[in-house]
């Protein structure tokens, strides 16, 4: 039995701990937040678990075996690695820090201490994206050309983080996942309404190798919730749907090809087919779960998780960036991943970074 403690018990948090809860290898022992009316709301409900408004008390390796940290963004760091350092399992909300150096800091923490360190990028462990990703994977789209995201609601506004740390790991994740790898570089324009500190809207380009590009358009100011990604290939295309109640995602046979028996400048050069449109089959289930389960097969039996350290990173490698160009006129910033050294060249991170420029992809 896996004894879990949770830090953080707001809008994600109740959530994860039902989940927790719910799940036959797991006890939830003890759960923090510093506000007491929530506090007592989340005891009512689960009233054997211990309520705490200091997160010492739950960071005690006497009392559990894993923590899950579900607490504003600019706290992860600090918290996951008390946790790290105190032996514990960590399980922390995305994204997993505010930079990458803090990200590179944890992993290496978590592989000396040998614990699991997972990053919660729920979406990854949705039925709907999985059988996107088998999509791509087969080849049945063809080339990919970009993919594009959509991720719209009327709030929560939040005022530790503006709407790009918000929003935009999700689609990141989802988007590096389908590509494969990391961009080349990243550039970022918005604007801020509520706050002048604090941007509501922003737009994210995202520069793959291949002449390849990611989208993703976020803002907590839209009348309608709306998260959809769309997929076009040279052969077909796709759009996910993640409020569609049963047809998640949608393969388009349609598609835009060049003439190649033109015999004049005057001519259409370019011809363009509607074919079918089906929607396959999904199995779905609820992510959260499924990720919960993740977490406890890295725990329990040792399994590599999908989301794990260097996953968390590389989302966070990208938002920073964003964040940088956000903040600088929108111009590109190059993505300088962090790569792991070999052991005869470790610092006491064990990390080094690798800058990854190709050319034509700056400004």
């Amino acid at each position: 039995m896996i004894r879990v403690g949770i830090i953080g018990a707001g809008y994600w948090g109740p959530n994860l701990i039902r989940c927790f809860q719910e799940s036959a290898e797991c006890e939830v022992v003890c759960i923090c937040d510093r506000d007491e009316k929530k506090l007592k709301q989340i005891c009512e409900r689960f009233p054997q678990v211990i309520g705490t408004t200091d997160d010492a008390e739950v960071l005690r390796r006497d009392r559990i075996d894993a923590v899950v940290i579900a607490t504003p963004t600019k706290t992860h760091y600090r918290l996951a690695k008390r946790a790290l350092e105190a032996g514990l399992h960590t399980f922390v909300e995305k994204p997993l820090c505010t930079r990458s150096e803090e990200c590179a800091d944890l992993i290496a923490c978590a592989e000396a201490n040998d614990r699991v360190l997972f990053v919660g990028h729920v979406f990854l462990y949705s039925a709907a994206v999985a059988k996107l990703k088998e999509v791509v994977s087969s080849g049945e789209l063809g080339e990919i050309y970009y993919i594009s995201s959509t991720r719209l609601n009327l709030g929560p506004v939040r005022h530790d983080v503006n709407a790009l740390w918000d929003l935009a790991p999700h689609d990141t994740s989802i988007i590096l996942d389908l590509m494969g790898r990391s961009p080349i570089s990243v550039c970022c324009s918005g604007l801020a309404y509520l706050d002048r500190r604090i941007h509501d809207v922003c737009n994210m380009t995202m520069q793959f190798p291949d002449n390849r590009i990611g989208i993703v358009h976020v803002s907590w100011l839209d009348p309608r919730k709306r998260r959809v990604m769309t997929v076009v290939g040279s052969k077909k295309m796709a759009v996910y749907d993640d409020i569609e109640p049963i047809e998640k995602i949608r393969i388009y046979d349609t598609g835009v090809h060049a003439a190649t028996d033109a015999s004049s400048f005057g001519e259409f050069l370019y011809s363009y087919r509607y074919g079918d449109i089906y929607s396959p089959r999904i199995n779905e289930g609820e992510p959260l779960k499924a990720e919960i389960r993740s977490f406890i097969d890295a725990v329990a039996h040792g399994k590599k998780p999908k989301t794990d350290g260097w996953n968390g990173l590389r989302v966070v490698e990208v938002i920073e960036a964003a964040d940088k160009s956000l903040r600088d006129s929108g111009g590109h910033v190059p993505i300088h991943r962090i790569m792991p050294r070999r052991p005869s060249t470790a610092d006491i991170n064990g990390v080094e970074r690798e800058p990854l420029i190709v050319a034509g992809a700056g400004n």
